[in-house]
């Protein structure tokens, strides 16, 4: 698989290239958006937020308008407000520094197979019925999400989380079962990605839809009577 390694430090880039050779990866290494921008299309993206000439989160929002391509953004340890912006831009997922070979791997393998899953899956059943929550409908066929006639645009992994608590809503659905479903069976990476998501929901969907905590345990979706 071809990856596009977006990253303006040569130790970092070095060592991600020679990791990812190892399992196979063919990578493009560019240190500027420009270049990323410019570089063909490939089969996955890893996107450092901090370039030197481009606002990262710019990169990852015209990389997304253009295609859907996995996009996965390299940020910060603990930096959360670029965390969820990259989701909000397009990102398919994050993953913070320092973070080793296997991590990456891991989530590269995950994006790739829910995009595949997606594509082969287009058209095979028929269309599922749209999810309403109070005055939040969620179109699943379509992957839109309206509140009255507003859109409230998520990220491809925060629709997936929403869906998969909507279909549940009322009961407790473990971290366990959403890092599943949403992310990947095989998924060994920080579970700290869920937590981000669900801080993104929050803040998109605000009173509408009440996302509890179910502290040790996980989540449970709750919604406003629509009146």
């Amino acid at each position: 698989m071809h990856v596009l390694l977006v990253e303006d430090d040569p130790a970092i880039a070095g060592s991600l290239r020679e990791g990812l050779a190892r399992y196979g990866y063919e990578v493009d290494w560019v240190t500027t958006g420009r270049e990323a921008l410019a570089a063909d299309a490939p089969g996955v993206v890893l996107l450092d937020l901090g370039l030197p000439d481009m606002d990262g989160l710019d990169v990852c929002r015209r990389l997304r308008a253009r295609s859907k391509v996995p996009i996965i953004v390299v940020t910060a340890r603990g930096d959360e407000v670029d965390t969820v912006a990259g989701l909000e831009v397009g990102a398919d997922d994050y993953v913070a520094k320092p973070f080793g070979v296997r991590e990456i791997v891991a989530r590269i393998r995950a994006v790739t197979r829910r995009h595949a899953t997606d594509a082969t899956g287009e058209g095979t059943e028929p269309a599922p019925p749209p999810v309403r929550l109070g005055t939040v409908t969620i179109d699943v066929a379509a992957r839109r999400v309206t509140q009255g006639d507003a859109e409230i645009a998520l990220a491809p992994k925060e629709f997936d989380l929403l869906v998969a608590l909507a279909r549940r809503v009322g009961s407790v659905v473990t971290r366990e079962a959403l890092i599943d479903e949403v992310w990947d069976t095989h998924w060994f990476g920080s579970t700290r990605t869920l937590d981000v998501h669900v801080s993104a929901l929050r803040q998109k969907l605000g009173a509408a839809v009440a996302i509890t905590t179910v502290r040790g345990v996980g989540f449970r979706v709750e919604h406003a009577d629509a009146s």
